[in-house]
């Protein structure tokens, strides 16, 4: 009678566990598993540390103290603790989890390690890191596609990227996200040439490439402006057969747009039937910067009238830029207060820099600097630039001194960089303060300094050729050259016509 009612006392628990909505109602329940004497019972915890730490409304620290204070936990829900670490703003803590497992005499398992080696990575943790793969390989568990896939993943974000090859070329198995993981690595690294290696490797070793991997390589185009790759995935994905989702098809609209090609990118836009936020953004954006200024607020008013989207901060970012290719500072001004007041986003330093962009390319400096000063947050170096280099361009504007203020602002941040230095030569020199400007020249000389010099790209045939200001490549120039007087000519005679 007595063993009856304990089955029945657990069996209710059992229920209300399945039926709980908040960790408030966790604790009622957990209070109640205590009473009935019940708090030692394995099942029990395991469905107490499941919702406390995987559920949408997990609280990792009642969770873990559940775990500490249990005598008769098990491997798998301290995996759960970990688990809810390696996802959440704190993944530090999954490593000292592991570290109390260790302590308990608790076996660790290869559904503990790759949670483990996940909170390494998203905290940058190398070491301990290394002392997880030492260990995964010390149990002999460094054969297991799962774990061999995270620890790609975690030398990829620590920045290890030989290790990460390294791991995924001695892989005996590999599945198609063990090919993600290693383009992943290499991209993120700047290893473009190794990721699109291992693409068309990928693919020589049977492996077809899902939507994951052309998302990361249509994001890797954006990024380089390598258009001509971008349009050969998009034939892949075509030919493929691939959903045209919300995913694949904002990475199509992004790498289009950043790639110059932004008809294309809005041609790809009206033809998917699934749209999101970043879907609208990444065109809103893509307009703003090539200065289809009016186009961008024209979608981004259509956005708002005909979808029940709501912005985020990029599609306010793509707003603010348009408004500042356009010159509309009232705009302007209107759209960043909307952003906070009307939709509750926060303007981060990136919609603070829009702003002192739109008051410095209409000449409004003294706004500007006072826009900056009033600002919540402190002004990081980015912002003081963006002000400066407007007020060496609209040097006749600054009747008061909003040039010089700034200047000794961002040599106070940044004494050493070498563009600030450059930048405020320029204007001393503008101004025909010539020993000014050439003792910071001096200065630069003296110390070291030496401004970047310029970069531009040209892709052709495939590839990808950089030219830099005062430097000639290893690429054969001298036709280079005729061709570009013949064209300088060329834009001559059409100017006197």
């Amino acid at each position: 009678m007595c063993n009856q009612k304990f089955l029945s006392k657990k069996h209710q628990c059992l229920v209300l566990l399945k039926l709980c909505s908040s960790i408030k109602h966790l604790s009622q329940i957990h209070a109640q598993i205590v009473i009935s004497n019940l708090h030692q019972d394995s099942f029990l915890l395991t469905e107490l540390v499941r919702f406390s730490s995987l559920s949408p409304f997990k609280d990792l620290s009642y969770a873990h103290s559940l775990l500490v204070n249990s005598l008769n936990s098990t491997p798998s829900t301290w995996n759960m603790l970990i688990r809810g670490y390696a996802s959440s703003t704190s993944p530090q803590n999954a490593i000292w989890v592991l570290k109390e497992m260790r302590k308990r005499g608790l076996k660790r398992n290869k559904l503990t390690y790759p949670f483990v080696l996940k909170a390494c990575a998203e905290a940058e943790a190398l070491e301990d890191g290394r002392k997880v793969h030492g260990e995964v390989v010390k149990h002999g568990l460094d054969d297991d596609v799962y774990i061999e896939n995270n620890l790609v993943h975690f030398y990829g974000c620590c920045k290890k990227i030989m290790d990460a090859k390294k791991v995924f070329d001695e892989m005996v198995e590999r599945t198609v996200v063990s090919w993600n993981a290693v383009i992943t690595s290499c991209i993120e690294n700047f290893c473009i040439e190794d990721a699109l290696g291992y693409f068309f490797k990928m693919k020589d070793c049977g492996f077809d490439p899902d939507e994951t991997t052309m998302i990361i390589l249509l994001s890797a185009c954006a990024e380089q402006g390598f258009l001509s790759l971008g349009r050969l995935l998009h034939l892949q994905v075509i030919e493929r057969g691939l959903v045209l989702n919300s995913q694949l098809g904002t990475a199509l609209v992004d790498m289009y747009a950043k790639s110059g090609n932004v008809g294309y990118a809005s041609r790809v836009f009206e033809r998917m039937e699934e749209k999101n936020v970043w879907t609208w953004s990444a065109m809103i954006l893509g307009l703003a910067q090539h200065g289809f200024a009016k186009e961008a607020l024209e979608l981004f008013v259509k956005m708002m009238k005909n979808s029940c989207i709501r912005p985020n901060y990029v599609t306010f970012l793509g707003v603010l830029c348009a408004c500042s290719h356009a010159g509309l500072v009232d705009d302007g001004y209107c759209y960043f207060r909307e952003m906070e007041y009307v939709h509750g986003i926060k303007p981060m330093s990136v919609h603070y820099g829009a702003m002192v962009d739109i008051l410095g390319r209409a000449g409004r400096l003294k706004d500007a600097y006072t826009f900056i000063m009033n600002m919540p947050i402190e002004p990081d170096p980015i912002l003081w630039r963006t002000l400066l280099s407007a007020c060496s361009i609209r040097n006749a504007n600054d009747t008061d001194g909003i040039g010089d203020k700034v200047r000794k602002r961002l040599l106070e941040l940044e004494p050493r960089r070498s563009g600030n230095l450059v930048i405020v030569a320029n204007m001393y020199a503008e101004a025909g303060m010539w020993d000014r400007a050439a003792n910071v020249r001096r200065f630069m000389r003296d110390g070291g300094l030496k401004k970047m010099a310029g970069e531009s790209c040209l892709e052709l045939n495939g590839s990808i050729y950089q030219f830099f200001s005062g430097y000639d490549s290893q690429f054969d120039l001298d036709g280079i050259y005729p061709l570009l007087d013949t064209l300088t000519l060329h834009m001559k005679i059409i100017n006197l016509l």
